[in-house]
């Protein structure tokens, strides 16, 4: 079974820039995280985007949703920012509901060391081989569906709506 990833940037990618202390882009660290987790699973990895969710448009949720329906995968994992996930999920519930879709990210970037996103990545990658068709959001080791979650900023996590 093989489980088609797609990145799309977020927090979980970004690099932090020491001259001037702003974050950027550079490379997904996906491949190093699978690494370090000892990941064994069967991955076809896609780079979509490398962009702060917060600058998504309706175009590039409609690049995701067409990334969806295009791959011959019932699986997909999708990496993607956490200011915005919750609409991103939301669109592809609506366009994309004939497969398995886990969305996840970070709250903090994976450079830093004290970061979420390794946790975060395994279990979106155990999540998405056994829930059914839909679309769901895995943080912090808990999954929610698309419509029904949010992202508390005050407490820096997600919660059921």
């Amino acid at each position: 079974m093989s489980i088609q990833v797609f990145i799309t940037g977020g927090t979980f990618d970004k690099e932090y820039n020491e001259l001037n202390g702003s974050l950027y882009f550079k490379e997904t660290h996906l491949h190093e995280m699978l690494e370090l987790g000892r990941s064994k699973l069967d991955l076809a990895i896609t780079t979509l985007m490398m962009k702060d969710s917060l600058d998504f448009t309706d175009n590039d949720r409609q690049q995701i949703a067409e990334a969806c329906l295009k791959t011959s995968a019932d699986k997909i994992f999708i990496t993607h920012g956490t200011d915005t996930m919750t609409v991103t999920a939301s669109y592809l519930a609506k366009h994309c509901n004939n497969k398995t879709i886990v969305l996840t990210g970070a709250m903090v970037p994976y450079k830093f060391g004290s970061s979420d996103g390794l946790f975060n990545l395994g279990s979106a990658l155990a999540f998405v081989q056994v829930l059914p068709k839909g679309v769901f959001i895995a943080m912090n080791g808990k999954i929610f569906e698309a419509d029904k979650v949010q992202k508390n900023k005050d407490k820096g996590e997600f919660e059921a709506l």
